[in-house]
């Protein structure tokens, strides 16, 4: 009601004292706040009516592009849920084989990282050398909010097809030393921007420190999804200056025939990760190139790529990169097949949390950083 907003912002503008403004403050709050927002704080009490806000939300991000008139009633359900979704409401769960079948097709569905080809698949992720735990509200008990996918293993892994690997032998857990979180996924797009996986990690190391005490090391393996985009746009703005004059040198010696001999042309060959001199050829600069990718930042001071800014806002520091880490055509397409390992240090996580949410610092191991300068 515009109407009620002028008058109240006038009675605001002629307050004489403190005590008259607080209570022409309140009045402005009240007229500032929409009667849909009443209408749709009901569906809280409704069976399945919060499932059915965060769905109508996902559509309305779609819906307000095209028209603007929708955008502040996706702003408003926006803000209800942010409310909702606050982290002290969420429950952490273990999801195992035995879970019931719906919600096990729902961790199929929504896995985003790694695709899940079949239940044989989904039931060597859910092991006994694997761990699967999920943010679950109660007015949404069946449907997973966020999940981390986990493998406990000897050392700290650098390829995902061997965590992946479906014939590999069932290790034994208690033997494990490292916690391996080799997947997370959002699940419900409508909850988009509501920040609830802050410290997602942290709760799960708790949980499995308290069941594994011999564990060591927590760490990821993580994709890069953003290395390859960033990567075209600088050998378009530039590409002769992209690489060393040593590495030209080292790309120019490989004996094979071809005329066009920039990364971009290498890259573009079908079947490079698998030609060993070509790939030794490139693995320096484009480990180089990843390196300072990883430690790039946005405008507002947060890191470029979007799994970074996840696990730095969680307390982690990027430790490694992982050479022909994905050779799957989606880590080839998205980062030329290199992954990262994210280290979780139990004594740093709350001060890199800090460093990184005030300061924008991005913590890294000072051989990634060594890395990135040549």
């Amino acid at each position: 009601d515009r109407a009620a907003v002028d008058a109240a912002w006038e009675q605001l503008r002629r307050a004489q004292n403190d005590a008259e403004r607080l209570v022409v403050e309140r009045a402005l709050r009240l007229a500032l706040e929409p009667p849909r927002v009443k209408l749709l704080t009901q569906f809280n009490a409704l069976p399945e009516g919060v499932k059915f806000l965060v769905d109508m939300r996902a559509e309305l991000m779609d819906l307000a592009r095209k028209d603007p008139a929708l955008a502040p009633l996706e702003g408003d359900v926006k803000a209800l849920l942010a409310g909702w979704f606050d982290i002290g409401f969420l429950e952490l769960k273990r999801i195992t084989w035995d879970s019931p079948a719906a919600l096990l097709e729902k961790l199929m569905a929504y896995e985003a990282v790694h695709e899940i080809r079949s239940w044989t698949d989904l039931k060597n992720r859910l092991e006994a050398d694997r761990r699967c735990f999920a943010y679950f509200h109660p007015r949404m008990p069946e449907e997973p909010l966020i999940f981390v996918e986990v493998a406990l293993t000897q050392g700290m892994a650098d390829n995902v097809q061997s965590l992946l690997d479906e014939t590999a032998p069932v290790d034994d857990p208690t033997e494990a030393d490292t916690a391996i979180f080799y997947s997370i996924s959002n699940c419900q797009r409508g909850l988009a921007g509501i920040s609830f996986g802050d410290f997602l990690i942290k709760r799960v190391v708790d949980r499995l420190a308290a069941e594994l005490p011999h564990l060591k090391t927590y760490a990821t393996l993580s994709p890069i999804p953003g290395f390859r985009a960033w990567l075209d746009k600088r050998l378009a703005a530039d590409g002769g200056k992209v690489l060393t004059t040593a590495e030209r040198r080292l790309i120019d010696g490989l004996p094979f025939a071809g005329g066009d001999r920039s990364l971009g042309a290498l890259l573009a060959l079908p079947d490079w990760p698998h030609d060993e001199a070509l790939a030794q050829a490139l693995r320096a600069p484009l480990l180089r190139l990843a390196a300072g990718y990883l430690l790039e930042k946005t405008p507002r001071g947060r890191a470029l790529d979007p799994v970074a800014r996840f696990h730095l806002t969680n307390g982690a520091r990027i430790e490694r990169l992982d050479w022909r880490a994905d050779l799957s055509a989606k880590g080839l397409h998205q980062s030329c097949g290199m992954m990262v390992n994210y280290l979780y240090r139990l004594a740093e996580i709350e001060d890199n949390h800090e460093a990184y949410r005030g300061e924008g610092r991005i913590a890294a191991s000072s051989a990634l950083t060594r890395l990135a300068k040549g």
